[in-house]
């Protein structure tokens, strides 16, 4: 396992890097010109491009902010902060390449909307090159493991994060919460992407505005340590020396394994899940809703995963107050500062940020199951009956259960997943170009290449 965690952080960074010269950085050059016209509703079928974005981004803004980053720093020390936002950096160009590839191969279900993600375009790339039994194994692949991901990180790890918040915070008994948000759940996964979306659309926007009020609270009034924080987060993330430094020092860091792992399980970027909530979006353009995928990113990890991290390390309290628990350890980062007030507005941010995620993470798990059974239309019938209630069934047992062992499953499908979708993502780097080309003289910021 962790060769596998291990071998992620190298093939992301070449491949991020490998696109941002392929597409000569231009949301770095010109990112308010890339962003003029995205937000424009363009078709009639499918949900806006903002609510897509709200959608993706319920799916990133969870755990991964919260347990995720205190988890990193307990495993992988300050330093695990630095390779969270340069991975970020890095991979904000793939989750625009990976959305586009998206929007480009996306299909129309029996209901009439568009859906679509990497167990789609990883069959039809492969199989323009000639390898079509390969795509539709490795697609089947991604799918299953998307699934396994679905029911652990998408809805357990979640749960858990919601119930030990709402038992810290209200004393409310674990298999109340859990039984309260898998009837939510349920509730909203039958009514489709489009009530999933008008859901997530509302949350996302509170639950971000309030956790970061929180957030700054505690950063203002611990003003004085943030010089201190930030230097041992720059001097840790390059502290190789315990294993001779060099290329194997990189490789093994705990801090960029953790910190970049983190990063993932954040903000999804290169691993292909949050194109699938991309692709209902109805826009013509496929690069226009992919640039949404570097306002997720940004957002996502760039921002609330720094301010967390940050939080957590100035705090009375610091990163190792509860060990591996990383609700707890969140959870008396702020009450050490702010008062046990803090600790009721952390259970509810917490409850938003979790529910958000759950809702996304079940349409992932649907648009998985459509792709494995789409060739056989009973089976999937069935499939979307029963999935509702299964997926509700983990979300009780997250919320009952410790998710150290969950975490581990997460991590290894989430890797594989990364890896495949990693090297569809360089097979299928000129479909990519070609739509930003196309876009970006739309805008007129682009020259034809030569």
């Amino acid at each position: 396992m962790d060769v596998l965690l291990s071998s992620v952080p190298v093939f992301l960074f070449g491949t991020g890097i490998f696109y941002i010269f392929k597409l000569r950085g231009f949301y770095l050059l010109h990112p308010v010109k890339a962003l003029r016209s995205v937000f424009r509703r363009t078709q009639a079928s499918g949900v806006s491009p903002v609510k897509a974005l709200c959608m993706a981004l319920a799916g990133t803004l969870g755990v991964g902010n919260i347990v995720g980053v205190a988890t990193a720093l307990y495993l992988g020390g300050s330093g695990a902060v630095f390779w969270m936002i340069f991975s970020a950096l890095v991979a904000m160009v793939l989750k625009y390449a990976e959305i586009t590839l998206a929007m480009r191969h996306r299909r129309y279900g029996s209901s009439g909307l568009p859906e679509g993600g990497a167990p789609y375009y990883i069959k039809d790339g492969l199989s323009r090159i000639g390898h079509p039994r390969t795509g539709a194994l490795l697609g089947g692949i991604f799918a299953v493991l998307c699934l396994v991901n679905t029911f652990t990180m998408g809805s357990m790890l979640q749960a858990n994060a919601v119930a030990g918040a709402l038992e810290g915070g209200f004393h409310l008994p674990l298999w109340v919460t859990g039984v309260a948000v898998a009837l939510l759940t349920v509730t909203a996964t039958r009514g489709g992407v489009s009530r999933i979306a008008s859901l997530t659309e509302k949350i996302v926007p509170f639950m971000t505005a309030v956790f970061l009020v929180l957030c700054c609270a505690v950063l203002f009034l611990r003003h004085d340590r943030i010089g201190s924080a930030v230097a041992d987060i720059f001097s840790e993330a390059f502290d190789l020396s315990g294993v001779g430094g060099g290329i194997l020092g990189f490789i093994t860091s705990s801090g960029i394994k953790y910190g970049v792992m983190r990063g993932l399980v954040s903000n999804e970027a290169g691993c292909g899940t949050a194109p699938m909530a991309h692709a209902s979006a109805d826009t013509s353009s496929p690069a226009r809703q992919g640039v949404l995928g570097l306002v997720e990113v940004f957002v996502d990890t760039v921002l609330l995963c720094s301010v967390t991290a940050l939080a957590i390390l100035v705090s009375d309290s610091g990163p190792n107050a509860f060990g591996a628990d990383g609700v707890r350890t969140a959870q008396a980062a702020f009450s050490s500062v702010l008062g046990p007030w803090a600790g009721v507005i952390f259970a509810i941010s917490v409850f938003c940020f979790g529910v958000a995620t759950i809702l996304c993470w079940a349409h992932y798990g649907m648009t998985s199951l459509s792709a494995v059974l789409r060739s056989n239309s009973t089976l999937l019938s069935k499939g979307q009956k029963l999935f509702p209630l299964i997926y509700g069934a983990t979300v009780i047992i997250g919320a009952l259960t410790a998710p150290s062992g969950v975490w581990a499953l997460a991590d290894g499908a989430l890797a594989v997943m990364t890896l495949i979708n990693l090297g569809v993502l360089l097979c299928m780097h000129r479909e990519v170009v070609e739509e930003t080309d196309l876009f970006l003289m739309e805008q007129g910021i682009g020259k034809p290449r030569k």
